[in-house]
């Protein structure tokens, strides 16, 4: 483990004087409010694109707190963010002993509940922000005095053939079945999306991020939140660009470690799956019984038939769509999100042992 020693103060910043009690959802946006939480872990060929890409040159970022929580790096993150703190002396650094993203998230609110805080954006090491991202997703959580969270739509790219193709379907029906978040266009309330801004009120008073969790911790918490009362807005004017997984093992990987961590959610909040997510299970159920039933009769291989030629005109208009044969590459990609969700929940449903106790409680 890298020595990270925690700060004896919650930031290693100038300190401010207390703000006087006000009305998180209609006092005026300051820097001052604002905390920005990003948790790492080995993140040595990103950690300083994103972090320059969220400080910019906007004189605002300036007067924000950004927090890195690192997981115990074993590269040169932390050192690259120790000679960032020379550059920028509202960046801190503090220790994620548990490693996990959840646990990061947490540790930074817990260890830094300032009263004139009153935002908290979310933050990936390994993405690069659009200029006045972080003023923009404070200001438009703070406009909506009823939102509790604020979340916002990834629009999915790649640069290799196999990433584009698999960006060109995953924003499709097919491959997120109709998500909000997912390439959306409509600005509008919903009950799950990518993890943007926090009421810190809010985290506090549902405990934060189920830390049990490695995957499927943010519509966990969204499930917790919803049914607490909180409301969660959908800002479509700010967006994300999403970076595919390289290769096809890659993916299948993600999406495995996807389906394990929404069967986890749902088995420990005993929830109903939607139409969308009970597709793939039962596809990966119907290939089963496809394969049960073929030594009995070669009718049994109409299903795979019918998928397989279904992914190659998937590929063919990939092909037409991306207008090169790289395109050619979604139909497999699709294929290993639906079998690697499918094979994930259901491994997660049938071998799963009793849920854990929830450790969503923020550290204090």
């Amino acid at each position: 483990m890298n020595d990270v020693t925690p700060p004896e103060d919650c930031l290693n910043v100038p300190a401010r004087a207390p703000a006087a009690p006000e009305d998180p959802g209609h006092a005026p946006l300051s820097a001052a409010r604002v905390l920005v939480a990003v948790p790492t872990l080995n993140e040595e060929g990103a950690i300083e694109t994103c972090l320059r890409s969220l400080l910019g040159e906007d004189p605002f970022m300036a007067g924000v707190d950004i927090v890195i929580a690192d997981g115990g790096s074993d590269d040169a993150t932390i050192a690259i963010v120790r000679r960032l703190q020379s550059e920028f002396p509202n960046l801190d650094l503090i220790e994620n002993r548990a490693r996990l993203q959840s646990a990061a998230i947490n540790a930074v609110v817990a260890r830094c509940r300032l009263p004139h805080h009153a935002v908290l954006v979310r933050c990936d090491a390994h993405a690069v922000y659009p200029p006045g991202y972080v003023r923009a997703v404070a200001a438009g959580l703070l406009a909506r005095p009823e939102a509790a969270s604020l979340v916002v739509p990834m629009d999915a790219v790649g640069e290799t053939c196999f990433q584009r193709a698999a960006a060109w379907i995953v924003d499709t029906p097919l491959g997120s079945g109709g998500s909000a978040h997912r390439g959306g266009r409509l600005s509008q309330w919903v009950d799950h999306g990518h993890h943007a801004g926090f009421r810190l009120d809010w985290f506090h008073k549902i405990g934060g991020y189920d830390e049990s969790f490695s995957h499927n911790e943010d519509a966990e918490y969204d499930h917790r939140l919803g049914a607490a009362g909180g409301r969660i807005w959908l800002e479509a004017d700010i967006r994300l660009d999403y970076h595919m997984r390289p290769s096809l093992s890659a993916l299948a990987r993600q999406y495995w470690n996807y389906g394990r961590g929404r069967a986890r959610t749902m088995r420990k909040h005993r929830m109903r799956p939607r139409l969308r997510q009970l597709i793939p299970v039962l596809h990966v159920l119907m290939l089963i019984l496809s394969l049960l039933l073929l030594g009995w009769h070669p009718a049994a291989l109409a299903y795979p038939a019918l998928y397989a030629a279904l992914l190659m005109a998937v590929s063919l208009l990939g092909a037409f769509r991306l207008k090169s044969l790289c395109g050619l590459c979604a139909g497999p990609a699709l294929g290993a999100m639906h079998l690697a969700w499918g094979s994930g929940f259901l491994r997660e449903i049938l071998t799963a042992e009793r849920p854990r106790a929830q450790r969503a409680k923020v550290r204090t």
